[in-house]
């Protein structure tokens, strides 16, 4: 399993939802969050009001676990959709994932989400 985790432009969200539900990933989560880096465009990208004395701005972190299997489609469905070839489009990451727990039932494994 992998934690798959992007951070993308606010605009570009619910292209990119669209296309994973087309290609059957249901299970995401979206965080609304600010950062800085030279990743941002300045002149597209909307400046934070909570973080400004930091040039933080704002966007939107996605986290998506899945089976190993699929992460290479999963990615390349996320980079296709978030993509404008301006600078800010955002970052890809995936991390091992050891397993996972339902609180509900208290069993373990991917079968469980």
């Amino acid at each position: 399993m992998k934690l798959i985790i992007a951070y993308l432009r606010h605009r570009k969200t619910e292209e990119v939802y669209t296309a994973l539900r087309k290609e059957g990933y249901c299970c995401m989560t979206f965080i609304e969050c600010e950062g800085t880096g030279d990743y941002s465009d300045h002149s597209k990208e909307h400046i934070s009001k909570k973080y400004a004395f930091a040039d933080a701005y704002r966007t939107i972190k996605l986290e998506v676990l899945v089976e190993d299997e699929n992460v290479d489609s999963l990615i390349t469905v996320i980079r296709k959709s978030a993509h404008t070839g301006y600078p800010g489009d955002g970052i890809v990451m995936k991390t091992p994932v050891e397993d996972v727990y339902k609180i509900k039932t208290a069993k373990n494994g991917f079968s469980v989400i």
